[in-house]
């Protein structure tokens, strides 16, 4: 009987260890929601800049055009497509008037192409690269709705408008939890262009990518309007609390919330008996943090006994660490009906989920707003023969200590059997 458990336990120590990529997404809270019709913003730099000839021997701007063009002709018809321009006005040498030269050359809406091609046709290489206000103004650009929304930034050079640090604005519009995307491509970009484009696009979930050729942009932003246009799950916005109690209940599904640096965040989900709880969460470092950090995801009662356990540990080698377990809830013979609510049905257990990180970051970095978090939960149909996983020593400790203690003690008397039948052979011998 003993050695079963100590195998279950080690069994379900594994399948804890292995939950992370285990876990099915819900059609509850996580489902593709993008009942409107996709939304997705162009944002072009026509800065002064732009005139450089380095692109299958054209100008930067040249180039763009060619690609907007071919873009435009491609764009799906159910995607509501609008451009942005930044630089494309002022030519002075005002900063403050510099800065606030970004306006939409196309709204956001049904695209009629020739309209749109003739805007773009327009623009010549002027002014300066107020990157975050554009970024600013483009979200306002997409709000409203409950579509996927997508920004795609092309630039050839790092932001001109600094303190209003265009990587912060992708924060901050992240922490709004309106899941706009925002994707960067980087014109023959030097490498403070690169770094500023990737800090843009990681805050967001998006991608950067660099451009050195015609045909390398066209192709990578049409790929990107048809990714808009295709069904996504969108996570639902949440936000944890500091204990168990008042915590948000949460159903299965995809949810995201903000964590400051060493915070312990509290949920709750209800596991009926005969139900398998699946939980993971990933917390990603989107600036600079310092070395060894970790992710810990607890599952215990509402009375504060831990049920469960998963946790990570990382030293800056990724940019996200991820953590899961798993609470499989015995079925309950109760022939008194007391474990049943007024409907005869199952009473469900409320299982508290704490997820606490120990990042730290150096004394440089802002560390508002949190750091982003994606937790997938999941409630489903537990395995036949399923028994409470606290029973196998994960989450009670003194059940664990008293089957090692069991084992220590069956071990020593079986070595000291053996080593007294040996002794005894020997003299025999």
């Amino acid at each position: 009987m003993i050695t079963r458990k100590w195998v279950a336990a080690g069994a379900c120590g594994l399948l804890a260890t292995l939950a992370v990529g285990l876990f099915p997404a819900s059609a509850a809270a996580g489902e593709p929601v993008a009942k409107d019709s996709p939304k997705v913003e162009l944002v072009l730099d026509v800065s002064g800049s732009m005139r450089a000839t380095d692109i299958d021997g054209k100008s930067r701007m040249a180039a763009a055009k060619q690609a907007f063009n071919e873009v435009l002709d491609a764009t799906p018809d159910e995607v509501q497509l609008g451009i942005r321009t930044l630089g494309a006005t002022y030519p002075g040498e005002d900063r403050q008037l510099g800065c606030k030269d970004t306006k939409q050359l196309y709204p956001v809406g049904k695209l009629n192409r020739t309209e749109a091609k003739t805007a773009v046709a327009t623009l010549a290489p002027t002014g300066w690269t107020p990157i975050g206000p554009a970024l600013l103004g483009a979200a306002e650009d997409l709000k409203g709705g409950d579509a996927t929304r997508r920004i795609v930034l092309i630039t050839d050079g790092e932001d001109t408008c600094a303190p209003l640090d265009p990587c912060e604005v992708a924060r901050d519009i992240a922490a709004q939890g309106i899941h706009l995307v925002i994707d960067t491509l980087g014109l023959v970009p030097d490498a403070k262009t690169r770094d500023q484009l990737v800090c843009i696009a990681e805050a967001t979930g998006g991608t950067y990518t660099s451009v050195q050729h015609t045909a390398e942009l066209s192709g990578r932003v049409k790929q990107l309007v048809d990714r808009a246009a295709a069904p996504v799950v969108t996570p639902v916005a949440t936000e944890g609390a500091k204990q168990c109690q008042g915590a948000p209940k949460l159903g299965a599904g995809l949810y995201t919330d903000r964590e400051s640096f060493g915070e312990h965040r509290w949920y709750q989900v209800d596991v009926k008996p005969g139900q398998e709880l699946r939980a993971s969460v990933s917390i990603a470092a989107d600036r600079a943090v310092n070395n060894d950090y970790g992710v810990l995801l607890r599952a215990t009662t509402v009375h504060g006994r831990e049920i469960v356990r998963g946790s990570e540990a990382g030293n800056g080698r990724t940019d996200m660490i991820s953590a899961g377990l798993r609470y499989p809830k015995a079925e309950v013979d109760d022939e008194d009906g007391e474990g049943t609510d007024g409907d005869g049905k199952p009473k469900a257990e409320t299982v508290c989920l704490q997820v606490s990180n120990s990042f730290s970051a150096p004394a440089s970095v802002k560390t508002t707003p949190g750091l982003p978090v994606e937790l997938t939960i999941d409630v489903v149909d537990g395995p036949d023969d399923t028994s409470d996983a606290a029973a196998f020593g994960l989450g009670r400790g003194w059940w664990l200590l008293g089957v090692l203690v069991l084992a220590g003690l069956l071990a020593g008397l079986v070595w000291g059997w053996i080593s007294r039948w040996r002794i005894s052979v020997w003299r025999t011998n």
